[in-house]
């Protein structure tokens, strides 16, 4: 009786599978190029990773040729440490959702303090003493005014540009 022996080699991975992380390669790299110089100055990377980049937004309406320099993109951070550069992505993204929260809780105490007055106004002026209470309740009171009046809503803005400092 011959057996035939069937080895099962691990380390072999299917075509689908290198299709797949090259998408994957490619989607971070749409996702580096759409980064300004400030963000990508936090990413870890390759100076030929960064050159490529570079070029990337050097392109402009030629959608095929944006197209390509992202697939190049994508064959050199083979060479990269995609771990390093995904979480230093996601601390990016992580910190305009938290951004955007905090906008949130701010407009809502704006609103709070229009809506509810001097108790408001004392109960924040505890939590933050260097507010300056004259003005925060000169901006309340200019904010309820135009509410009352009908009117755009300046006070309410200017109220919100100078919590924003300091409650942020």
């Amino acid at each position: 009786m011959n057996k035939k022996v069937v080895e099962v080699v691990e380390d072999e991975i299917s075509k689908s599978q290198i299709k797949r992380d090259a998408e994957a390669l490619k989607l971070i790299g749409r996702e580096l190029v759409e980064l300004n110089k400030k963000q990508l100055a936090q990413i870890p990377a390759s100076e030929s990773l960064f050159h490529a980049i570079s070029v990337a937004h050097k392109i402009s309406g030629k959608h095929e040729a944006l197209r390509r320099q992202i697939q190049y993109i994508g064959k050199v951070l083979r060479t990269e440490d995609i771990d390093v550069i995904q979480t230093a992505l996601d601390k990016l993204n992580n910190k305009h959702q938290q951004l955007t929260h905090a906008t949130q809780k701010l407009e809502l105490l704006r609103d709070q303090l229009i809506e509810l007055g001097d108790n408001k106004v004392e109960e924040l002026l505890a939590e933050y003493p260097q507010l300056d209470r004259q003005k925060l309740r000169q901006l309340v009171r200019q904010a309820n005014k135009e509410k009352k009046l009908e009117k755009p809503a300046k006070a309410a803005k200017d109220l919100f540009v100078y919590l924003k400092p300091v409650c942020l």
